[in-house]
């Protein structure tokens, strides 16, 4: 991650990003690749619900466990 703090992926949001949801089209993407978007408090359960209505949600986790993970080499394609 750069130095500027993560904003929220919902459209018009610009407030700091607290989750990450970890997602992956089958259609487009092999299984073990998870693509992201990050989410505020406030919009964590609309984006979760938008990914999981369509199949896509893997995975939410804090936006400092996720860099937490980075960190160890051991997260997907982000």
């Amino acid at each position: 991650m750069s130095d500027e703090t993560p904003i929220c992926s919902a459209k018009g949001c610009r407030a700091d990003a607290v989750w990450v949801l970890a997602w992956n089209n089958p259609k487009l993407h092999t299984p073990e690749r998870r693509k992201t978007w990050l989410a505020c408090e406030e919009h964590r359960e609309h984006l979760s619900h938008f990914l999981g209505l369509r199949g896509f949600l893997k995975d939410v986790v804090t936006l400092e466990e996720w860099e937490r993970g980075s960190a160890s080499g051991s997260a997907a394609d982000r």
